[in-house]
């Protein structure tokens, strides 16, 4: 039987440079929760280092956390790679670090890049330049993500930095993608008419999240069997009567 699910999959943790401290697995899970989403996706800037901790915390809240990562192109294109395992997570994590290009984090100039457990105590500070891009073009990004199962979505197409459309102008006709995301700043059905080359894709919209009030500040709902990724790809493929209810 097919069930509503609220997902909100591209969330950070106070490992993101970018995101804010208060960012940490359990607030996260139980801000979701009173939201009323059902599964939520960790996206740390390549990183994928506080996802565990944060499924450990939705499984005391009854909160499903499917792990990712927002990996940045050598274009500077930020892809979703999204997991049904956290352990093929880490595997894309290794590939990542790999390819990241050199440098120590600068905690004044982006921020600290916290590692933390599920119950929000500090482990230890990232120094990877985690804000900066990979030596991986965009097709090697994906065929690494589909290489360990995963989901790959090009992140919120609406944004002139970073979005797939504003870095190269067009989407590569061999791009592998599966899906396409919107950010809060525009609807999907807006996305379409303004973004003809979406048209092509499952069309997504999730909060990016780098602050608590703004977890679910846009969320996508999927009607599938359970939260699982092979539903939601079933969703974005509208397969077997697996949809996008937006």
């Amino acid at each position: 039987m097919l069930k509503t699910f609220r997902a909100d999959l591209h969330i950070h943790t106070c490992l993101s440079p970018c995101g804010d401290l208060e960012m940490t697995p359990s607030a996260i899970v139980k801000e979701a929760k009173r939201r009323g989403l059902d599964i939520i996706g960790i996206c740390d800037h390549n990183s994928a280092e506080n996802i565990m901790a944060t499924q450990r915390a939705g499984q005391k809240e009854g909160i499903t956390v499917i792990a990712g990562i927002e990996v940045t192109s050598a274009e500077e294109v930020h892809i979703l790679a999204l997991f049904n395992d956290s352990a093929k997570a880490i595997q894309l994590q290794t590939i990542v670090y790999e390819h990241l290009l050199p440098g120590v984090n600068n905690e004044a100039t982006f921020g600290e890049q916290v590692v933390v457990n599920e119950d929000d105590e500090v482990l230890e500070f990232n120094q990877r330049l985690l804000i900066g891009a990979t030596s991986l073009s965009l097709q090697k990004v994906v065929a690494s993500i589909h290489s360990l199962s995963g989901l790959a979505m090009a992140a919120h197409i609406d944004r002139q930095a970073f979005g797939i459309i504003g870095q190269l102008g067009f989407v590569p006709a061999d791009s592998g993608l599966d899906g396409m995301e919107v950010s809060p700043r525009i609807s999907c059905q807006e996305a379409r008419v303004k973004f003809p080359q979406a048209n092509n894709f499952g069309l997504v919209t999730f909060s990016d999240a780098h602050y608590l009030q703004d977890i679910g500040k846009a969320f996508t709902q999927f009607l599938i069997k359970e939260p699982v990724l092979e539903e939601i790809y079933k969703a974005l493929k509208n397969k077997d009567g697996r949809q996008i209810i937006l």
